[in-house]
């Protein structure tokens, strides 16, 4: 097995070449479900999240000024978490299938959030831009580095689901019980 970064770069590689195989491999069904918790006192959402290896929970907690508790992240932190672990998981694999070895890689990311439309008091965008920073130390050359940034900007789903707009089909289910 080798690893860079702290990347599989042979299970990369491996899943690279059962996808030229079979391209339907690629797609993969992710599915979230929760559950609101009407009980005051603690989370207001919660979500048993099943992976690969295993199931975690995670837990919301709107701000105060969303009628929350804010002792837990809310949901936009889950957002911006799942935009800078994924973009940073992708930069890290395609810095280790080019051959760079990192010594450190850490991600800020920030937006404006104007809450406004939340209220009906504007049409604003909530966001007008996420702002994502790779901090990267490595002894690699700049031009490599740049060109891992590049794959990663083209290739990190979460990126991609940001930059191009994606159906999203809602349903209501209403019971009585």
């Amino acid at each position: 097995m080798t690893r860079i970064n702290n990347v599989d770069i042979n299970k990369v590689k491996e899943f690279g070449e059962q996808l030229k195989k079979d391209p339907s491999k690629a797609r993969k069904t992710q599915v979230i479900e929760g559950e609101w918790l009407v009980k005051e006192g603690g989370a207001q959402f919660r979500s048993n999240i099943k992976f690969e290896g295993g199931e975690t929970t995670f837990e919301v907690d709107s701000p105060t000024f969303m009628g929350g508790g804010g002792k837990l992240p809310g949901p936009m932190h889950y957002c911006f978490y799942g935009l800078a672990s994924c973009y940073t998981a992708t930069f890290a694999t395609m810095a280790a299938m080019l051959g760079i070895e990192l010594k450190k890689l850490t991600t800020r990311v920030e937006a404006d959030v104007n809450f406004s439309r939340v209220f009906d008091i504007s049409d604003a965008p909530v966001m007008e831009e996420v702002r994502v920073t790779l901090n990267v130390i490595s002894d690699a050359p700049e031009a490599k580095i740049k060109e891992a940034e590049e794959l990663a900007i083209q290739r990190c789903p979460v990126v991609f689901t940001l930059n191009n707009p994606v159906k999203l089909t809602p349903f209501l289910k209403i019971s009585r019980q």
